[in-house]
């Protein structure tokens, strides 16, 4: 029997700590080890240690990389500077979302690229038509680490000083075991924390190293099930749930990752109309009463008997100690911060209030 999954080059790493392991994005990789809660709380209150190996890692590099990255992504690279990053989407015609990523500019003429898993051979392919093959490389077996948490900066800066200098959404190329990689400080978790790419070759002394410094720290292995959790609570949207090609960014709120004066956005008919005229929907937040009724994706959100939705991502929020969901509700201007509706929870409604996101006060940076 084939294998169909990829493989993170830290597995057996994973397996040794006995991580339960799972399928996500055409990958194997770790979905919990303790726990969901221990390692959210490892999170929220010293420093958690992710392999984020499933996302892509894609260089663009030379003189026609800025133009072909301008014509692919919805926001303006040309604002970026060294050393900085950009969130970015990728619009369809109609103006909806077909992925989001996160673009470093690590000198003049190098990016990296970092797509979600599922559409990852589909970037490349569209950057190599735009920016021809000789230009693009991406790092399939490269490892993807990912150091979150208050206590963060003590863990990799303790290994690697230069971090102490990088702001939000920076990044740099450093060398561990003289092999170069790539730290950034960015993340998905509200928390502050850094981001390390490198070869497989360092994969696992990478690993165990900042396992090592962490250990002080109070640092503890953390799963994909956790920081799906810590991203929720933060409102951060999931391509593929709350980012889809059927809503706008308008409509979920990221309006703000999009450079409407761009002459070939894809698109862009339809968000200026949505941007004057309003759109017809919009990604809101919900919060239930209680522990008892938990939302989960693609149950019915009702105001009175009327359906005004359903829900894109939901789960226990542990920091509020209730339910937390995500959800598009129409008519748009029809349901702001207050609203009450409910939530249909296998069978039983659970009422929900409309709040702003993000659901926590974290996002240090």
């Amino acid at each position: 029997m084939v294998d169909a999954l990829r493989h993170s080059p830290l597995e057996a790493g994973h397996v040794e700590l006995g991580a339960k392991l799972g399928p996500f994005g055409g990958w194997l990789m770790p979905i919990e080890y303790e726990g969901v809660l221990a390692e959210h709380r490892a999170v929220r209150e010293r420093v958690g240690l992710f392999d984020l190996s499933h996302l892509g890692k894609v260089d663009v590099r030379g003189p026609r990389a800025l133009p072909a990255l301008q014509r692919i992504l919805s926001n303006d690279l040309g604002k970026v500077q060294v050393g900085r990053a950009q969130y970015n989407l990728v619009l369809n015609e109609r103006g909806g979302v077909d992925e989001d990523l996160i673009v470093y500019r690590l000198s003049e003429e190098r990016w990296f690229v970092v797509p979600n898993a599922s559409n990852t051979d589909r970037i490349v392919a569209r950057l190599s038509e735009a920016a021809g093959a000789d230009a693009v490389e991406p790092h399939p077996a490269w490892c993807f680490l990912g150091v979150q948490g208050p206590r963060a900066l003590e863990t990799v800066g303790t290994r690697f000083p230069e971090a102490a200098d990088l702001a939000y959404m920076g990044g740099l190329e450093a060398t561990f075991d003289g092999v170069p990689f790539v730290l950034t400080r960015s993340g998905y978790t509200g928390e502050l924390g850094f981001e390390l790419f490198g070869p497989p070759e360092i994969a696992a002394n990478l690993w165990d190293e900042l396992s090592d410094v962490g250990a002080a720290f109070g640092i503890e292995p953390c799963g994909l099930g956790a920081r799906d959790v810590l991203r929720l609570e933060m409102g951060y949207p999931l391509y593929g749930q709350d980012l889809r090609p059927d809503r706008t960014p308008i409509e979920a709120g990221s309006g703000w990752a999009v450079a409407l004066d761009k002459e070939d956005l894809p698109g862009k008919e339809v968000l200026v109309r949505q941007r004057e005229q309003g759109a017809p929907s919009r990604l809101r937040g919900l919060v239930t009463e209680g522990r008892r009724h938990i939302p989960r994706q693609h149950q019915e959100v009702r105001a009175g008997d009327e359906l005004v939705g359903s829900v894109t991502s939901g789960t226990f929020s542990p920091t509020l100690g209730t339910g937390i969901a995500l959800a598009y509700l129409a008519p748009a201007d029809r349901f702001g911060p207050g609203e009450r509706v409910t939530i249909d929870v296998r069978g039983r409604p659970a009422a929900a209030t409309v709040t702003e996101t993000p659901f926590v006060d974290r996002n240090p940076r």
